[in-house]
């Protein structure tokens, strides 16, 4: 099977929803800015020989309704003749895209392929999601055919996390310090800012840094913030929680072989990627099952992984991910930050997880590298990926 090897990946900004930086900007014109900026870049790249663009969106509806994917496309200059597909599956959504890219790479598909994803929570949060689309039978638990809660708002799921694992609020605002303040060093060392792609708005403002991170932030403000679920134990905030954001990102996925012909440079190697599932009303342990998976398929321990990108939704679900599979907080995760500082567009999260991991192992000079997120209603998912000199 074809070597699949990442060429470039790039991502706007994180914004923050309903009042930062990308308020009243489209994320299909995010999407199409960040291609276009990967096609500029890489003159190698001749846009007719895409194969496909498979693009992430975790909130398909309103103004990222109609395949979002082939807007962002032909936002991008694409021609007529590349196809495109849009894929939800919530914070995995953009980690699908990837996943779906490389396999059809590695079965010879094709040769080249974008895949990505972004979302606008402030233009399509709470649009076509209302309580009143939900199914009952994952509601009324009086019910004789009630199944679970794959409706459970993910605050909830954080708290019943909290509570299996015996995770305390003080150990959830630790650990969001530890966040802001790695992310803090990344941003003055100048880490994320060769991952962003500075973006221009109709009023001439710049934006080329992500809004939430927050580098004063210390245990004892956390501790003030009041609970978002007080009946469930009252250990989640929006301290210790990551930000919903509105951002794109996306990475251009290749055979190794067609990389060679046309001279182009691999920054990384896609191993391979696993899926998994588990109870709604635990989401946030969604990524411990994935990267078992995807670790015992390759013949891997936890700890032949340098570097591991643990998607940030929750302290209360980063905590156990870690303890569970044995991943070393110190010297193996998230050392450039993580969503808690950075924000969270489900749609896009994943492509920027990818993305950190590659740019990450480069910056870091280590060879193998995890990229794992939980998914809202009760899934995982994990990306083993190798830099390559």
């Amino acid at each position: 099977m074809p070597d699949v090897v990442v060429l470039d990946a790039v991502r706007t900004a994180i914004g923050k929803s309903f009042r930062g930086s990308f308020v009243g900007t489209r994320s299909d014109d995010l999407g199409g800015h960040v291609i276009d900026t990967l096609l500029r870049r890489n003159p190698y790249l001749d846009p007719a020989v895409v194969t496909d663009l498979y693009w992430g969106c975790s909130l398909p509806d309103h103004s990222q309704g109609y395949n979002v994917a082939r807007q962002v496309g032909l936002l991008a200059g694409l021609p007529e003749t590349v196809p495109a597909l849009t894929l939800s599956r919530s914070c995995g959504s953009a980690f699908s895209a990837i996943r779906m890219a490389a396999h059809a790479i590695a079965a010879g598909d094709g040769a080249v392929y974008l895949a990505g994803g972004g979302d606008s929570f402030t233009m399509c949060l709470g649009k076509g999601f209302s309580q009143a689309d939900h199914n009952p039978r994952f509601v009324d638990e009086g019910r004789p055919d009630f199944i679970n809660h794959a409706y459970m708002e993910v605050f909830d799921t954080a708290e019943i996390v909290a509570d299996v694992h015996g995770i305390t609020r003080r150990e959830m605002d630790e650990f969001a310090v530890l966040s802001q303040a790695r992310t803090a060093k990344a941003i003055a060392d100048g880490y994320h800012a060769a991952e962003i792609v500075a973006y221009q708005l109709p009023d001439g403002t710049v934006v080329d840094a992500d809004d939430s991170p927050r580098p004063d932030t210390t245990v004892e403000r956390l501790a003030e913030l009041r609970a978002i679920s007080p009946e469930r134990g009252g250990r989640v905030t929006a301290g210790n929680t990551c930000v919903a954001g509105d951002a794109a990102a996306a990475m251009v996925l290749a055979s190794a072989e067609w990389a060679s012909s046309v001279g182009a440079t691999p920054q990384a190697r896609i191993l391979g990627s696993a899926v998994a599932a588990l109870a709604p009303e635990v989401m946030g342990l969604g990524s411990i099952p994935a990267v078992r998976s995807l670790l015992d398929r390759h013949g891997l321990r936890v700890s032949d992984i340098d570097l591991f990108e643990v998607h940030e939704n929750f302290s209360a679900q980063v905590i156990p991910t870690c303890r569970e599979l044995g991943i070393d907080v110190d010297t193996q995760l998230n050392p450039h930050g993580g969503a808690i500082a950075l924000g969270h567009p489900p749609g896009m999260s994943g492509c920027r997880l990818v993305s950190t991991v590659v740019h990450g192992l480069r910056a870091r000079n280590q060879h193998l590298g995890v990229a794992a997120t939980c998914v809202a209603g009760g899934q995982g998912m994990a990306v083993l990926i190798e830099r390559l000199d």
